[in-house]
């Protein structure tokens, strides 16, 4: 089993950044994909990043394209979403995913393991 725990969550200007982090246990996840999908209130979860196993493909929905940058530190079993110039839409719980794959896509079902979640509110 993995256990997936997020942080660094919080309330932030239009504009700003915040860099969430996703510790895993239970069992190393170096060989298996990560993603970062968010679900705003009233709305269904979606995508937001992915990154494979060895860091070397790394997909981003279009709305954040550009914006948020993946990243993984298989040493500290842990996965970073940073996240720059922020927009009220971004508002969402944001969850950190496992696939025990290499590498995954943007539908929830190819994850297996998955985070309580981490609030992220940006204001205007």
């Amino acid at each position: 089993q993995v256990q997936l725990v997020e942080s660094g969550g919080g309330l932030v200007q239009a504009g700003g950044s915040l860099r969430l982090s996703c510790a895993a246990s239970g069992r190393t996840v170096s060989n298996y994909a990560m993603g970062w999908f968010r679900q705003a209130p009233g709305k269904k979860r979606e995508f937001v990043t992915t990154i494979s196993c060895g860091s070397t493909r790394t997909a981003y929905a279009d709305s954040v394209k550009g914006r948020f940058t993946i990243s993984r530190d298989n040493a500290k079993n842990t996965v970073y979403l940073q996240m720059n110039s922020l927009k009220p839409e971004d508002t969402a719980i944001y969850y950190c995913a496992a696939s025990r794959t290499c590498s995954s896509g943007s539908y929830t079902s190819t994850y297996d393991y998955w985070g309580q979640g981490t609030q992220v509110t940006v204001s205007s």
